[in-house]
């Protein structure tokens, strides 16, 4: 049995445990599992510094390394997250429709597990947790394919959770982990549709990319975030700025960045040599239309690539423009169908943006970098989808089910 049906076959005789389980004993677990993320948090970031060197020596990029790193409170915010999730509503048995035919047949639609889950992700070690709690509350089982960088930080996280579920007397297969990185074991796992009913990528656009063309496992795209804010002509400067600068800056190297702003030509005067200090004072490289580059001096000039481009990094590209209608084509054009701000004082501009742009969460007077399942209130995420079909926007316990018709009878036939 090859390693890839071997993981499969487990899975799918733990998931059938995890769905049966009550809602009392998965937040049982959770509970202990939080505590167990605390009680083991020195090992976990002793053997996360080993990742981070190992990534700085073979020098990846500044915003890669923050996404990698642990801190105390980074493992503090893991715990709180599958705290959070042990106190929301059990999704799994909930009934979403009921109807009783004339000939006495009673239909009903209720919530199940997914099934198996396959997430293959990048450098958040903090995914290993939330995936975990999520597919846990939601009666699923789930094996994960973390990046080279992060895997020994990934399997102890894991081999913690591993731990907690032996210790209930759960299968302790419901969570896994590839330790085996390589391209040519995560093919593999792009292509056991047999044992993995939704496969999940999270990261970057070559990541999902790569996901979506070679799989043949349903997938749920999530995560490429070209993400923009437009300030309007009737937009409160302070205000404009402190949202840009935390979109920007707050953790550059997620999906929920700013990577685009977009600045009316009648407040352009106003802002932008503001708001280039702000951003020059944090390191930001600016890349700028003429107009930008006139009240700006420093920026360089913008390409037509970087209007397409998620940067994932202390970038951010500015475009001055006419109106609304010039703003709703850009973003139509460019965009992920992420997250999109528009900062106004204005109304009817605020209603326009919000009902004419395509987007997974759409904002007015507030930074992009809400888009989260925790902010969200969803203790954690599984990623971010910016597809339209059964999930959007952060994925939570609601969006890992799916749901199935159960219909009682007493010797009806058809005719």
């Amino acid at each position: 049995m090859e390693y890839i049906e071997k993981l499969g076959v487990a899975a799918e005789e733990a998931e059938i445990q995890i769905a049966q389980l009550s809602t009392k004993i998965k937040n049982e677990i959770l509970l202990k599992a939080a505590q167990a993320l605390l009680d083991n948090c020195n090992k976990i970031l002793e053997i996360n510094k080993k990742d981070v060197e190992n990534a700085i020596n073979s020098g990846v990029k500044k915003a890669f390394i923050d996404r990698l790193t642990l801190t105390e409170k980074r493992v503090e915010d893991m715990a709180d997250g599958l705290k959070q999730i042990a106190s929301l509503n059990d999704p799994v048995g909930e009934f979403t429709y009921g109807k009783t035919l004339p000939n006495g047949l009673i239909i009903q639609q209720k919530r199940v597990p997914l099934g198996v889950i396959a997430i293959i992700f990048e450098s958040r070690p903090n995914v290993t947790a939330d995936a975990f709690g999520l597919c846990l509350k939601s009666g699923n089982a789930v094996i994960l394919r973390g990046g080279k960088e992060a895997i020994n930080t990934n399997i102890a996280i894991v081999n913690v959770f591993k731990n907690v579920l032996k210790a209930c007397n759960i299968n302790e297969n419901a969570v896994q982990i590839l330790e085996d990185t390589s391209h040519d074991t995560a093919n593999k796992l792009m292509k056991a549709h047999q044992y993995i009913d939704v496969l999940i990528p999270r990261g970057s656009a070559r990541l999902i990319n790569t996901v979506i063309e070679n799989s043949t496992i349903p997938c749920i795209q999530t995560g490429i975030g070209n993400c923009h804010i437009f300030v309007d002509e009737s937009a409160d400067i302070t205000k404009a700025v402190n949202i840009i600068i935390n979109a920007k800056t707050q953790r550059p190297g997620v999906c929920n960045a700013v990577e685009t702003l977009l600045i009316h030509k009648n407040c352009a005067e106003n802002i932008l040599p503001q708001l280039g200090e702000e951003l020059i004072k944090r390191n930001v490289e600016i890349r700028g239309d003429e107009i930008t580059r006139k009240y700006i001096p420093s920026s360089i000039p913008a390409t037509e690539e970087d209007w397409a481009t998620e940067y994932e990094d202390y970038i951010v590209a500015i475009k001055v423009v006419e109106n609304l209608d010039e703003v709703i084509k850009h973003i139509t054009k460019y965009g992920t169908k992420h997250s999109e701000c528009i900062v106004t004082e204005n109304y009817s501009n605020a209603q326009r943006f919000l009902n004419e742009v395509d987007a997974a969460a759409v904002y007015v007077n507030a930074s992009t970098r809400f888009t989260d399942g925790g902010q969200f209130g969803f203790g954690a995420e599984i990623g971010i989808s910016t597809q339209k079909l059964h999930a959007r926007g952060p994925m939570g316990l609601k969006e890992l089910t799916t749901t199935k018709y159960v219909i009682t009878g007493n010797g009806q036939i058809r005719e």
